[in-house]
């Protein structure tokens, strides 16, 4: 009889498994969104990054998030930043808003916290792309409309 079965050869030790790579998401801000680095109670170094309204007309308190120092990257270019986030992760977003003040004039600030998804954040993180722009230039083409914002008379000048 003849064995007909297929046998794998064992792995040899230097081999490493092979895992599956995380899907990660990335998300790019602002330099003036992040602010100091400090140190957790944990003995971490991390840094607090502020996420803007979407809304302009919205005047509530920016939500902020708070995130290992070592996760935050300058890009090439100097003027922003990025970190990338598991894709499937929560992260956990607060916000301080005002309730009043104490009998010393001290306001007195609640802290509201929610837990949203790594992908929602930078939606969220990425809102000022989806803003319209306009054209400083188109709008320097177009033809004063005059008496709408007239020049200051200056001291020196003379009525004519």
């Amino acid at each position: 009889m003849e064995n007909t079965e297929k046998t794998t050869p064992e792995t040899p030790a230097t081999e490493t498994p092979v895992t599956p790579k995380k899907e990660e998401v990335t998300i790019k801000f602002g330099k003036g969104l992040v602010g100091k680095p400090f140190m957790a109670k944990t003995g971490k170094e991390c840094v607090g990054i502020k996420i803007p309204n979407a809304d302009p007309a919205d005047k509530t308190p920016w939500e902020a998030i708070v995130v290992p120092a070592n996760r935050v990257h300058e890009d090439k270019f100097g003027k922003g930043m990025w970190m990338k986030l598991a894709a499937d992760g929560q992260t956990k977003v607060s916000r301080s808003v005002i309730t009043g003040q104490d009998e010393n004039g001290k306001n007195i600030f609640e802290t509201t916290t929610r837990t949203v998804s790594n992908r929602e954040l930078k939606a969220m993180l990425e809102s000022y792309k989806t803003h319209e722009r306009t054209s400083v230039k188109e709008a320097l083409a177009k033809p004063p409309i005059h008496g709408s914002n007239p020049q200051p008379v200056r001291a020196g000048d003379m009525q004519r």
